[in-house]
């Protein structure tokens, strides 16, 4: 299809596509700015997609926002624009110069090598700048500027492919990943509202509590809290923030409570945060990655070697060039985080964020999967069961507190409580003093002067010394055991009992039995639940182990103890309880619907609905480690061969280095493919 118009900008081509892409029966498309045509591939009715394209406009479409903040068409056409360019000066330099010119070109041009070989040489190492170096030093020697200039374009295609490859993966990756926060609490007076993020200004203030991620950046404005900014600088340890200091999106507050005042709404810099966190990913390199890059600059003194044998056996200079043409760390170096990044970008479509290779690396090893219940084996969205009230109380009343409470913090069972409050039409408006989150356990506050607490039977009777009221000994003792409960306690006596229903994900026992099918040997079931109703909940999905009424040290505990005995662990947790156990184990998984403070601890975020997700990434992370060791096997044994070839004098040294770069380029471009089918 051509679009009639004289020309076509790159944000023009990319609205186009995104147009066309959002069509039911199309399944790919390809926009070609240069020359306004559109080759879309489809199923079903031609007449419907003709019928799309037709209603195509570029005011239409910017309108229906279908295009992401960032797209790959500018990085394409950058690298596309400097490969043309540079083949283009290739030819006019070698064709139309005369002589004495294209000898002062190369020389000029043979510079910026041996300047990067000195550099390596003054540091004390020989790497692959010395290689370069040293080939174009040996050609100016022997006055064979025709094969400097070959070698040096060789060199310069295999930078352009390079950097064009590493790019691209980063991009891609970076293009499908997003903060992930919808809604905040906005301060309208002296109220707060949970409002979307997109609706938020500059100038207005959001409130952010304990295991929330910070939707936007701003300035503190009241309030302390000690915030994760892992996500952007590395850095585990959390940063006090208080009145004053600046906080970012995508971090979150581990502790505390602060009220942020906006300066960059959604979408202002997010992009470039991403690229970042993926960049400071690759720092994660898994084992293999790093005994491969190792190995890489181990090899260079061989080739030196090689070539110095060559030379002194054979007398030809030419031969002993095509073996310093030849080296393994571009390969090796490129196409490892190339198929980091490519599994990476992978996962994502299967809703799938890993944050390095080491993890990838780990969950392929892991014999040992440790699971929280609630909100992991169970679905995220339980439900009130039954209320137990005490002393004569009103049922819908405690609802609405409990309600009031729970609202503020980021729990399936909270969200189960704020749920049935709406359900039944209850309006809980804030009439509690500041609330205080105590992980693991539950909430205090003070309504009309009386402390109400709200959270885990530990929390409620033991820490907090509530006790059950006279008379209420039978229907505490009746509570149905099958229920989750949350133990409501006024002025230290027991108001009410929330029974919440926990439904096991329908996928649990087979997505269990097909772990073990992958290799993992132990599974491991772990709930501050009662130790009835956690026996029930393990026999049905079929862990090998599980262990009742847990603190969240106890889970860390655990998943330190099997790490020592030689276990590798995965842990799998969605709440700010599981936060400890995630950074503990050699890989945390968080279930995105939880808390943001464990996604953020996490090495791993999975926003599927189902679990299913978890086998996936098993069978990801079993083929990437294959993959590896795969180019780690071609790399080695094909330049090899080109080694041998050169020393036999069958290849020249420009030979050698286009078959080195393009073998390079091929095995980057496979690694680029996704492992899956």
């Amino acid at each position: 299809m051509h679009l009639s118009c004289p020309a076509m900008t790159l944000r023009q081509a990319d609205v186009l596509e995104y147009w066309l892409r959002a069509a039911e029966s199309v399944e790919q498309v390809k926009v070609y700015d240069r020359t306004c045509d559109a080759v879309v591939l489809y199923h079903g009715s031609r007449a419907a997609v003709i019928a799309r394209f037709a209603a195509f406009s570029f005011e239409k479409a910017e309108a229906a926002d279908l295009v992401p903040e960032h797209t790959t068409r500018a990085l394409n056409r950058e690298f596309e624009d400097k490969l043309i360019s540079t083949v283009l000066a290739r030819g006019v330099r070698r064709f139309l110069f005369p002589a004495p010119l294209r000898v002062a070109l190369t020389l000029y041009s043979a510079a910026k090598y041996l300047r990067a070989g000195l550099r390596s040489l003054r540091r004390g190492k020989l790497t692959v700048d010395v290689l370069d170096a040293t080939t174009i030093t040996i050609s100016l020697a022997r006055g064979d500027f025709s094969t400097t200039s070959s070698v040096m374009f060789m060199l310069r295609l295999g930078e352009l492919l390079e950097d064009w490859t590493h790019k691209k993966s980063v991009a891609d990756l970076a293009g499908i990943m997003s903060l992930g926060v919808d809604e905040v609490w906005l301060v309208t007076g002296q109220s707060e509202v949970l409002v979307p993020v997109n609706t938020v200004q500059s100038g207005d203030l959001v409130v952010v509590r304990t295991g929330n991620m910070i939707p936007l950046d701003g300035k503190v404005e009241s309030g302390e809290a000690s915030v994760n900014q892992a996500s952007m600088t590395g850095e585990s340890m959390p940063i006090l923030k208080r009145a004053g200091s600046y906080v970012y999106a995508g971090t979150v507050v581990e502790e505390g409570e602060c009220v942020i005042r906006v300066e960059q709404t959604a979408g202002q810099g997010r992009y470039d945060r991403i690229v970042h966190m993926i960049e400071e990913s690759e720092k994660l390199k898994s084992t293999t990655e790093n005994k491969a890059a190792r190995l890489a600059d181990k090899l260079v003194p061989y080739t030196f070697a090689g070539a110095g044998l060559t030379w002194l056996f054979t007398r030809n200079v030419t031969k002993a060039l095509a073996v310093l043409m030849v080296d393994f760390s571009c390969a090796l170096k490129l196409s490892m985080p190339i198929a980091v990044l490519s599994a990476m970008r992978e996962g994502h479509a299967h809703r799938l964020s890993v944050k390095g290779g080491k993890f990838l690396e780990a969950i392929a090893n892991a014999d040992t999967v440790v699971f929280d219940k609630t909100g992991t084996l169970t679905y995220a969205s339980p439900r009130v069961a039954q209320i137990v009230t005490f002393d004569g109380r009103d049922e819908n009343e405690m609802l609405r507190l409990a309600a009031c409470l729970e609202e503020h913090y980021p729990h399936s069972m909270a969200n189960a409580v704020v749920n049935e409050a709406a359900a039944r039409g209850l309006c809980h408006e804030e009439y509690h003093s500041s609330v205080e989150y105590v992980v693991a356990h539950g909430i205090s506050s003070s309504v009309n002067g009386e402390k109400v607490i709200i959270g885990s039977s530990h929390f409620v009777f033991e820490d907090e010394g509530g006790v059950v009221p006279e008379g209420g000994e039978k229907a505490f003792a009746a509570l149905p055991e099958e229920y989750s409960h949350l133990y409501l306690c006024i002025s230290g006596v027991l108001a009410a009992v929330i029974c919440i229903s926990d439904p096991l994900r329908e996928e649990a026992a087979e997505v269990i039995r097909a772990l073990h099918a992958c290799g993992i040997r132990h599974t491991v079931m772990m709930t501050g639940d009662n130790r009835a109703t956690a026996a029930a909940v393990a026999a049905r999905v079929g862990v090998d182990e599980f262990r009742a009424e847990v603190l969240p040290q106890d889970k860390a505990e655990y998943i330190r103890q099997a790490r020592a005995d030689g276990h590798t662990v995965i842990m799998i947790g969605d709440g700010v309880n599981d936060s400890p156990a995630l950074s503990e184990a050699d890989v945390g998984i968080a279930i995105s619907t939880g808390a943001a403070i464990a996604r953020e601890v996490a090495d791993v975020t999975v926003s599927s609905e189902s679990l299913w997700e978890l086998v996936t990434l098993r069978r990801l992370s079993t083929a990437l480690m294959a993959r590896i060791h795969r180019n780690y096997r071609t790399i080695i044994g094909f330049n090899l061969g080109l080694i041998c070839l050169g020393v036999a004098g069958i290849l020249p040294p420009t030979t050698s280095a286009f078959l080195h770069n393009a073998s390079t380029l091929a095995i980057s471009m496979k690694s680029m493919t996704n492992l899956l089918q």
